[in-house]
């Protein structure tokens, strides 16, 4: 996301001028519903502090059946935007769409349950991790995508339950974490191949060679302490955040040396799932999913300085504005009950608006800034 906010944006940041008051600004974003097989796309108008839903995108190809739309994001021009189903038979799929009218233009297979996703600035290629959540407990991959063709170009061999994955800003490094082994994992873009691997557990936090066995893999599958969940590059310094879903914490690892360098606790049972680090390099903003909550970090203190209540009782994913304004935040419901995206203005420290979606929102992206007349 990242490289996304420096080259799709740019020219946006500069009319509107970067760090400016958001008056007459509009925010536009993408959210999955993934128990309703579509994709809304969402805008906040920051003037009126009002939100709405644009459009309604079906998805999937089989009416009777959920195929899951899960991971979603847009292409480094903004021309297009990518959404991962999941649910195959057995195997998930890559969707590609034009941005604007929406229309599908293609589609490829994928592996089991193909989860977030983005694309290097540096190769031009799409990676998505292949999250296997219906398979066996076994090593899994992450499929590297050449987004023009639509075409599989290799599979990564990676952990057990790999899931949030980001790009560094230059594009030469793709992060994600492995839920089952406890484990940060570290791809080189441009060599295809997985690098590094830090263990995050308290008291095995030490790093790996990317030939560990898959014996060594699946023995460590026993008793996950972490059960880490997402990774976010900083977008200037050499540092990598995790959300510790079920360690209650944030992990802050130093890419340099590869080590733990600071844990953020949060309270019990809040379970952080998705996180973002804000461009201006103030803030983590994490979802709470255990509390419904949106917790809300200093990165120069570590500490925690808002937990903002979200609508619904299961908070999902996190997408930041390139101004570092606003954070999108989608919210799942319960039952048949439906999700939300909540909008937390990261000034004031509080919810500004609350979009009605499908049922259960999940992946949600930032795709662009539209300035009033």
């Amino acid at each position: 996301m990242k490289h996304l906010r420096r080259i799709c944006f740019l020219a946006i940041l500069f009319t509107v001028g970067f760090g400016s008051s958001s008056f007459g600004q509009t925010y536009h974003a993408f959210v999955t519903a993934e128990s309703d097989d579509e994709v809304y796309q969402v805008a906040f108008n920051a003037e009126t502090r009002t939100g709405s839903v644009s459009d309604v995108i079906p998805v999937g190809q089989w009416p009777t059946e959920n195929e899951g739309p899960h991971g979603i994001n847009v292409g480094l021009d903004g021309e297009y935007w990518y959404l991962s189903v999941a649910h195959g038979n057995p195997y998930g799929w890559l969707y590609k769409f034009k941005t604007g009218s929406n229309e599908l233009v293609s589609r490829t297979q994928l592996g089991m349950f193909p989860a977030s996703m983005e694309i290097s600035s540096l190769t031009g290629l799409l990676y998505v991790v292949n999250f296997n959540l219906h398979g066996d407990m076994e090593p899994s991959t992450v499929s590297v995508v050449d987004p023009e063709a639509m075409s599989v170009v290799t599979d990564i061999p990676t952990g057990i339950m790999p899931h949030g994955s980001r790009i560094t800003e230059d594009g030469k490094l793709q992060y994600h974490v492995s839920m089952m082994t406890d484990e940060l994992m570290e791809i080189n873009a441009a060599d295809l191949e997985l690098t590094r691997r830090l263990n995050l557990a308290p008291s095995k936090a030490n790093s790996k060679s990317a030939s560990q066995s898959t014996m060594q893999q699946t023995s460590m599958t026993a008793n996950p302490k972490v059960k880490p969940t997402w990774a976010d590059p900083h977008p200037k310094k050499d540092l990598v955040y995790v959300a510790g879903n079920g360690s209650d914490e944030i992990i802050e690892v130093n890419t340099k040396n590869w080590k733990v360098q600071r844990r953020f606790k949060s309270d019990d049972e809040t379970a952080p799932y998705n996180l973002e680090v804000s461009h201006d390099e103030k803030y983590v903003v994490a979802s709470y999913k255990g509390t419904g909550e949106t917790g809300i970090w200093n990165l120069k203190t570590g500490e925690e300085v808002a937990v903002i209540k979200n609508s619904r009782n299961i908070t999902h994913g996190v997408s930041i504005t390139p101004d570092s304004r606003y954070a999108f935040i989608s919210v799942e419901g319960v039952g048949g009950q439906p999700g939300s995206v909540d909008i937390i203005d990261l000034q004031k420290l509080e919810r500004a608006e609350v979009i009605e979606v499908g049922k259960q929102a999940g992946g949600i992206m930032f795709w662009k800034m539209t300035q009033k007349p």
